[in-house]
This record gives C-alpha cells, sequence and structure tokens, in this order.
C-alpha cells in the first residue's frame, strides 16, 4: 500500500500521524479535532464534547463564530498577503485604530505579530528601547512564552528544562499567590509582602538598570491566581519610582476573559505596554503589543518587523470578534461568571480535597489538593496533581467534558470556556466537576 493512499479518518489514524510526522512535543487530550461549534467539539470518531477549555482560552466567541468566519473570508476574496507593513491596508489600519478606542488610557499605537511569545518580546525590546535600559524583573510561576527571550521571562523551571542559556538582565519576584504565601498564611489574609517583594529584588538583585516590569494581571498558567485589589497599582508605581515601564502581558486574560475586556481594568491599572493575543481573533493566529504614542515612537525604522504580523484576514476577524465581544457577550460573560464563582465557592465549601476556587469571569480556577499533607513552606494543603490529572480523565471519558488541567503544582482544574457558554452547559461542567470528585476520593 502506497503510504500516500487515502485511510479511514480515525482518532487513532490522526494520532499516528502526528507520532510519526510531527516534532514530539505534543501533548494530547485524547480528543483529536474534527470540527467545531460554538461550545462543542467532535473528534474523528463522532463522539461530541463540551468544550470548557477553548484551546487554551481562545475562541472567546465560540468555535466557527459565523461573524468572525465571514469576516474572515470577505477578506480572503480580497487579497491575502502583502506584508503589512510593507503595504498598508485597511484591516490592518482598521483593527489599529479599534484597539486604541478599546485599550485603557493613553494606549494608541500597535505592533502585529502572530502569537503572544512574539508580542512579549516586542514588548520588552520596547521598554528597552525607550528607557535605555536594560533589565527586567518577572514573577515566579510566571509564564510569558517559550521563545528563548520570552521564556527568560517565565518562571517554571519546567519550561526550561534543558533550553538555558536564555537572555540575559533578567530576574523574579514573588508571585500574588496568597493561598500558598507563608506571610498571608500567618496574618490570616493577604498582607501585599509580594509586592514589596519586587522592590526587595530591584535592590538587591538588578544594577539599577531597569527597562520594565512584567506580569500578568491574573496568573493562568500558574494556576488562575488573582491578586489582591491593590497589587497592580502597586506594582506600577515600583515600576516608575525606579525610572522602568510596567508591561500587562494580557495574552490570555484579553479580549473578555475575566468580564471585562482587559483584565487590568478590574485593577483600574493603565499599563504602559499591553500585550494581546489568543482571543484576539478567535483562533486565527495573530499578536500585539499597544503602548502610548510617545513609548511607541521610540521605535524606528528596522528596530521591529514581522513577515506575517498583521495579516489582513487574521486582522478582519479580529475586528469581528471584538464586535461580537461588545454586542451582549461581554455582558453575558459577567454574568455567568459570578454564577460560576458561587457555585464553586460551594464545591470549595462541601470538599476536603478542593483547597481554593478562584478567578474572574469566565477564567475560574479549582486547586486540588491533599488535605492530609502539609504544602510548600508548610502553608495548605499539599498540591494533588494525580487528583486532578484523574478528575480531567474522568470528565473526559465520562462526562465528555473538556477541562484543561494546569497550575505550577499541576493541580488546579481550569474553566476557560468560550464566553458564549450557557448557564445550562455551566451547569453540567460544575455537576460532572463534582461527580469527578467524588469518583476519584
Amino acid at each position: 500500500m502506497s503510504k500516500h493512499q487515502p485511510q479511514e479518518l480515525t482518532n487513532e489514524r490522526i494520532e499516528a500521524q502526528y507520532d510519526e510526522y510531527l516534532m514530539p512535543i505534543w501533548k494530547s487530550l485524547n480528543v483529536p479535532l474534527r470540527r467545531a461549534a460554538g461550545c462543542t467539539v467532535e473528534d474523528f470518531d463522532g463522539t461530541e464534547y463540551l468544550d470548557v477549555y477553548s484551546g487554551i482560552s481562545v475562541t472567546n466567541v465560540g468555535h466557527r463564530n459565523e461573524r468572525v468566519i465571514e469576516a474572515a473570508k470577505d477578506q480572503l476574496d480580497e487579497f491575502v498577503h502583502g506584508c503589512s507593513y510593507v503595504h498598508p491596508n485597511k484591516p490592518v489600519a482598521d483593527l489599529a485604530e479599534r484597539i486604541a478606542e478599546i485599550t485603557p488610557g493613553d494606549l494608541q499605537k500597535t505592533f502585529f505579530c502572530n502569537s503572544g511569545t512574539e508580542a512579549v518580546e516586542g514588548a520588552i525590546k520596547l521598554a528597552r528601547k525607550y528607557t535605555g535600559s536594560k533589565e527586567v524583573v518577572a514573577l515566579e510561576m510566571a509564564f510569558h512564552g517559550r521563545t528563548l527571550g520570552s521564556l527568560a521571562l517565565t518562571g517554571n523551571k519546567a519550561y526550561k528544562d534543558g533550553m538555558t542559556p536564555t537572555i540575559n538582565d533578567v530576574t523574579h519576584a514573588s508571585a500574588p499567590y496568597s493561598y500558598r504565601c507563608q506571610s498571608c498564611a500567618d496574618e490570616d489574609g493577604c498582607t501585599g509582602r509580594c509586592a514589596a517583594d519586587i522592590e526587595q529584588v530591584i535592590n538587591t538583585h538588578t544594577a539599577d538598570d531597569l527597562a520594565a516590569i512584567i506580569v500578568e494581571p491574573v496568573m493562568g498558567e500558574g494556576g488562575i491566581v488573582v491578586p489582591s485589589e491593590d497589587w497592580l497599582a502597586r506594582v506600577r508605581d515600583i515600576a516608575h519610582d525606579h525610572g522602568a515601564l510596567l508591561v500587562v502581558d494580557e495574552v490570555q486574560t484579553g479580549y473578555g476573559r475575566t468580564g471585562e475586556m482587559w483584565a487590568s481594568e478590574h485593577f483600574d491599572v493603565v499599563p504602559d505596554i499591553l500585550t494581546q493575543a489568543k482571543g484576539i481573533a478567535n483562533g486565527l493566529p495573530l499578536g500585539a503589543l499597544t503602548a502610548s504614542a510617545e513609548i511607541a515612537d521610540s521605535f524606528g525604522a528596522g528596530d521591529h518587523l514581522s513577515t506575517f504580523g498583521g495579516n489582513p484576514v487574521t486582522c478582519a476577524a479580529s475586528l469581528a470578534t471584538i464586535d461580537a465581544l461588545q454586542d451582549g457577550i461581554l455582558d453575558h460573560t459577567r454574568t455567568q461568571g459570578e454564577w460560576l464563582s458561587d457555585r464553586l465557592v460551594e464545591l470549595e465549601r462541601e470538599y476536603d480535597v478542593v483547597g481554593e476556587t478562584r478567578g474572574l469571569g469566565l477564567m475560574q480556577g479549582v486547586e486540588l489538593v491533599d488535605p492530609t499533607t502539609t504544602g510548600p513552606a508548610g502553608v495548605a494543603p499539599a498540591p494533588d496533581s494525580q487528583l486532578a490529572k484523574a478528575v480531567g480523565t474522568h470528565l473526559r471519558e465520562s462526562s465528555q467534558i473538556i477541562m484543561g488541567v494546569g497550575g505550577f503544582h499541576k493541580n488546579v482544574m481550569r474553566f476557560q470556556p468560550p464566553l458564549t457558554i450557557s448557564r445550562e452547559q455551566l451547569e453540567r461542567t460544575v455537576d460532572s466537576l463534582e461527580q469527578a470528585i467524588q469518583a476519584n476520593t
């Protein structure tokens, strides 16, 4: 049989092709994807799943959103590529203007790229160019990407193993993870020590040449970690006191995920540079960084570029995504997020293995623990990654629900569904999660 002869499409066939022809870095949720619509996906064996992970927080306005698909198709009929930094075109111009309208404060000028990690690397280049300084402070447990520049900022050795050295002049400070903070545990509430630690790290680990502090307003890969109400403002003030910029990484939190267009709006903080990707074009590859005109104009011709950045098809899709978000989906997200948060608190009260539930909007985390064992630094029960893995498997195999498992300790169940998810679908998900916890404890 010729290796090119058509074969029946099955889950096993697709995964076999992955094993044979793709580099061995892919992770399987055991749900090869054939088609998707709204909040559901279907595999090659015809099994339908409720998707509460949305391709890692990407399809914010629903799989195959009609408005987005139509916009992309219309642009395909005009032209696909001309390099948007060589040939100015309407979708890119319109999207840049639209982002200036929806971003907070005086953020005005945007650079388009293809992904979140590129947006982060561009933001660091811009901060260095504007300030004339070199050093960057990021957070422990943070995730900002996997290319060598952004990997240096990512605060997790699991992603760095065998990949160093990365860029120099990066140091890390404590994350605002109050559930596992020794200081907060001693005081039975948030002490703000994590913000003070940033100042301490600058004073002891840098050469007073700070270009930027980069943070996620809600830490996604770190476990849906939400800081205290005044934390982001304190970090901004620390950055500015040292002549540095505040870079807020909204790659995972942006475009409505937390119930506001930007998670930083919950904390009433305007970043100096705001990075975006994931939900920006509802699944089409696009990334961006946006800054004030003063900061943006420190870039000159040739300082930065991208052949495919600002592809007109993806920019058209992004404009339609923003329209959909502002046409009721943001309001829906806030309402559903409030219900989900309250319902998850009930699980926390009822089950000892649910250490903490937390989040904003439809970005919620359920941290699973072993209540018989004390966790790192003697704070809170030990993380239970095996239970989280078993719960995720149970959800897929018994309830046909796809839910991400993440967090620094790999013990956090991640609710990040398409923002169009119905109350009935959310209720089904929480009920199934409870059943999965019961079945595995």
